[in-house]
């Protein structure tokens, strides 16, 4: 991020500055309306502790999250902060620990409920190729039937099996799961999948969609590279939103 302020002298330099990305982050979905009261989770590793994850305080909104509030949890979701007066919500980490544990790129992983998201997730043949932003994720999404609320261990089998090696996975009549090799990588593909999913749902509101060829899909993913700033995968798009939030409230540096 372009500014950051002093650090806290309770954390190492590198968890600090993740502990400012991700609240970063979490005002980030507040300001795009992404959040679900005080529910969902963005997570990420802790850069200099193995085993520790960063995840936001449950009974918290996402418009409150400030880099000191976030509660540093093992693989288990238990608390490793102890001074940390807020509750973690265990549960909700079930899928999160999932992933973290057996995929070593999956350093930030984001699960939230938007509209959008959740009704292309509830649509037969999910994300569709019927505008730009699907066409960068055709091929690349899995699929998850729904088993009701993920709180259960046993569906772990299940979610890893059908995410194969996809870092998407779409949770049908739920809602995705994006994963990241770093919190500005899973941010912009969740926001390239979040615009995908509206643009189909405005779409398919009028009428019949036109669907882009196959030939067409893959001559897109092959030249995407060139619209994007090389070696940053969403870097830039972040601080840029950081920047906005900036104007609202900086209160999440803290």
């Amino acid at each position: 991020m372009a500014t950051q302020l002093k650090r806290n002298s309770k954390y190492s330099e590198a968890e600090w500055t993740a502990r400012q990305e991700l609240a970063a982050c979490y005002r980030i979905f507040a300001m795009m309306r992404w959040d679900e009261l005080i529910f969902n989770h963005i997570t990420v590793k802790v850069p200099d502790q193995d085993g520790a994850f960063l995840i936001n305080p449950y009974g918290m909104h996402f418009s409150e999250v400030t880099a000191s509030s976030l509660i540093k949890i093992d693989i288990d979701g238990n608390k490793l902060d102890e001074d940390n007066p807020w509750h973690v919500n265990k549960a909700g980490f079930v899928q999160h620990s999932l992933f973290h544990r057996i995929l070593p790129d999956a350093h930030a992983i984001i699960h939230t409920h938007t509209t959008a998201t959740m009704a292309v997730c509830g649509l037969e043949g999910g994300l569709q190729p019927t505008n730009f932003y699907a066409c960068n994720f055709m091929g690349q999404l899995a699929y998850h039937d729904f088993e009701g609320v993920t709180v259960r261990e046993e569906e772990g089998e299940r979610l890893v099996r059908n995410l194969g090696d996809k870092r998407i996975l779409m949770l049908r009549n739920h809602g995705p799961v994006v994963m990241g090799k770093s919190l500005t990588d899973a941010f912009i593909k969740y926001w390239a999948l979040q615009r995908a999913c509206e643009i189909q749902l405005a779409t398919m509101s009028m009428g019949k969609p036109i669907l882009v060829d196959e030939e067409v899909i893959k001559v897109h993913q092959r030249d995407l590279y060139m619209a994007a700033i090389p070696g940053q995968s969403g870097k830039a798009e972040f601080d840029a939103m950081v920047r906005k939030v900036d104007k609202i409230d900086t209160s999440w540096r803290d």
